[in-house]
C-alpha cells in the first residue's frame, strides 16, 4: 500500500512512498541486526570508502533532490542544494572519523594489570529526521553512527519520503553490506504506531531524533522503558542580542538572514531579536526596511529569497501568533497576515512576555523584536525561555561578546554571527527543551559508541581468598 505526499503549493500529489506499518518492523530490525557485524569488522579505510561513495552519490542526485524538496515541501532551490552540499560534506566528516573511534589505556593500580577503554558501536541505531531540511538532517541520521560501525534505520518523514528515500538510494549504491542501511516510510495516521515498534524492537539499541519538543519527550519517554539511550535535538526559541556597541548593519543582515532563511523552518532561526534601548530605534528601523526588502514567491520560479512553507498549519499557527501580539499592543513593521503558503517575512515590534509569540516557537517567517534596557537585561531576556539551542550576541568588543555569549544558556552561540550556522565538524546540540547529546565531530563519535573497559592480566596473581 503506498501512501501520497501533497505539495502544500500546487495541491498536487508530490510523491507516493510505501505505507509501512508496524508489523514489518520487525523483519526490518532484525535484518539491520544481521548485518551490523560484517560492517563493524571492516577495517576502518575500508568503511570510509564506502561512506565517501556515498557522499559522491548524493550529489551525483541533485536535480532529483532539488525537485523532490520542491514539490513536498516547497522549498527553493538554494536551499535544497545548500542542503545537498553541506549533507554531503556531513558524510565525508563522518568518513574523515573512521580512524578516529580511539580508546585508551588507563594506569591501574593493580600491579601486571593492563586496562583499557574500548569505544564500540551500540549495534543499530535508528535515526528519526525531519522535513525541514530533509537532506542535511536525513544524512545527520546515519552517517557518523555508520562510520562507527553501527547498523542504521532511517524513519523518513512523511512530509517528504521520496526526498529521503533518494538518501537511502545514494547509500545503496555506494556498496554497504545489504541490511546495513534501511528505510521506513510510513503514513502519517500510522506515525505514533510505527516509531512505537522502532523504538521497542529489541535490535534498536540507540536513537536519535531531530523535531519537536513534544514528541522528543514521547519518545525520550517510550525510550527509558527500555533504557536505550537516546540523542534528542529539538525546538528553539533562538534569541539574537543586538548591543549598544554593535555593527547595526552586520547585525540586521545577520538577523535577516537567521529569521526568514528557509522560511524561518529551521531549528536555529532567529525567533527573537533582543535589542538595547540606546540603539533600539535605529536598528528596528534598518531592520524593517530590510525585511520589506524580501519577497516571498512560487519557489519554482526561482526569483526571491522566500518560497513556501509546508502547510497551512504552520499559516495558521504564525498567524495567530501574530493575531495575538497586535492586539495585545505589538506593531507589525513589515509583512503580516497571510492566506496562503506564501507568507511574508514578518517582524513584530514591541513583544512582551504577556504575548504568545513571545515564548512559543513560530517555525515560520516572523521575528520578534523585544526591547531590552541594557546588556544584563537582554541576557535576562535571551535566557527566559525553556529552550537552548542557538543564540548570537553582537558587539564591537570581542571580549564583552564572549562574555555575553558565556551568561546566555544554550548549546551554541555566535559573536558577530547569525543563529543559523551549521558545520560537519562542530559539537551541535542544545539544553533545556531542545534536547541533548550532540552530533557532529567527534562528539558524534561519543554519542553513537558505547565505551567498554577491557583488562589483560600479564602476572600471576595474588588474592586474599
Amino acid at each position: 500500500m503506498k501512501f501520497q505526499r501533497i505539495s502544500p503549493l500546487t495541491g498536487e500529489v508530490a510523491s507516493s512512498a510505501e505505507a509501512m506499518t508496524a508489523a514489518q518492523i520487525p523483519a526490518i530490525t532484525a535484518r539491520a541486526a544481521a548485518a551490523q557485524p560484517e560492517w563493524a569488522a571492516m577495517g576502518p579505510n575500508a568503511r570510509r570508502s564506502v561512506l565517501n561513495k556515498a557522499a559522491d552519490a548524493l550529489e551525483a542526485r541533485k536535480d532529483a533532490f532539488v525537485q523532490a524538496m520542491m514539490g513536498e515541501i516547497g522549498a527553493t532551490a538554494g536551499w535544497a542544494m545548500f542542503n545537498l552540499a553541506l549533507a554531503a560534506g556531513i558524510v565525508r566528516e563522518a568518513a574523515s572519523l573512521t580512524t578516529q573511534i580511539a580508546g585508551e589505556v588507563i594506569p591501574s593500580d593493580k600491579p601486571g594489570c593492563l586496562a583499557m577503554a574500548i569505544s564500540e558501536p551500540f549495534g543499530v541505531v535508528l535515526g528519526i529526521a525531519p522535513w525541514n531540511a530533509p537532506i542535511i538532517l536525513g544524512v545527520r541520521a546515519i552517517a557518523v553512527p555508520l562510520a562507527c560501525g553501527n547498523a542504521v534505520v532511517l524513519k523518513a518523514s512523511e512530509q517528504c519520503p521520496r526526498t529521503h528515500a533518494l538518501i537511502i538510494e545514494a547509500f545503496s549504491e555506494a556498496g554497504f553490506p545489504d541490511g546495513v542501511v534501511n528505510v521506513v516510510t510510513n503514513a502519517p495516521e500510522a506515525a505514533a504506531e510505527v516509531v512505537g515498534a522502532l523504538i521497542d524492537a529489541s535490535e534498536i539499541k540507540h536513537i536519535n531524533f531531530t523535531g519537536s519538543t513534544g514528541v522528543g519527550r514521547i519518545i525520550a519517554m517510550r525510550a527509558a522503558q527500555h533504557l536505550k539511550p537516546c540523542l534528542l535535538e529539538l525546538g528553539g526559541k533562538a534569541p539574537l542580542v543586538v548591543l549598544e556597541d554593535a555593527d547595526l548593519d552586520e547585525a540586521v543582515k545577520a538577523a535577516a538572514f537567521g529569521a526568514f532563511m528557509n522560511q524561518g523552518q529551521i531549528c536555529m532561526s532567529t525567533e527573537r531579536i533582543i535589542v538595547v534601548d540606546a540603539i533600539a530605534e535605529v536598528f528596528v528601523a534598518k531592520f524593517a526596511e530590510k525585511a520589506n526588502s524580501m519577497a516571498t514567491g512560487d519557489p519554482r520560479e526561482g526569483k526571491t529569497p522566500l518560497g513556501a512553507v509546508v502547510d497551512l498549519k504552520t499559516v495558521k499557527h504564525v498567524n495567530a501568533l501574530v493575531g495575538d501580539a497586535v492586539a495585545k499592543g505589538a506593531k507589525v513593521l513589515s509583512g503580516g497576515a497571510a492566506e496562503s503558503v506564501l507568507m511574508p517575512a514578518t517582524v513584530v515590534d514591541g513583544v512582551t512576555e504577556a504575548m504568545d509569540l513571545y515564548r512559543d516557537e513560530s517555525f515560520g517567517p516572523v521575528v520578534a523584536v523585544i526591547r531590552a534596557r541594557d546588556e544584563a537585561h537582554a541576557i535576562e531576556l535571551a535566557n527566559d525561555t525553556e529552550y537552548g539551542l542557538s543564540a548570537a550576541v553582537f558587539t564591537r568588543d570581542t571580549v564583552r561578546g564572549l562574555d555575553v555569549a558565556r551568561q546566555i544558556k544554550s548549546g551554541i552561540c555566535h559573536v558577530n554571527g547569525p543563529t543559523v550556522h551549521d558545520e560537519a565538524q562542530m559539537p551541535f546540540g542544545g539544553m533545556g527543551a531542545s534536547g541533548y547529546g550532540r552530533f557532529g565531530g567527534r562528539q558524534g563519535i561519543d554519542s553513537f559508541t558505547q565505551t567498554r573497559w577491557i583488562t589483560v592480566e600479564t602476572k600471576p596473581g595474588h588474592y586474599p581468598i
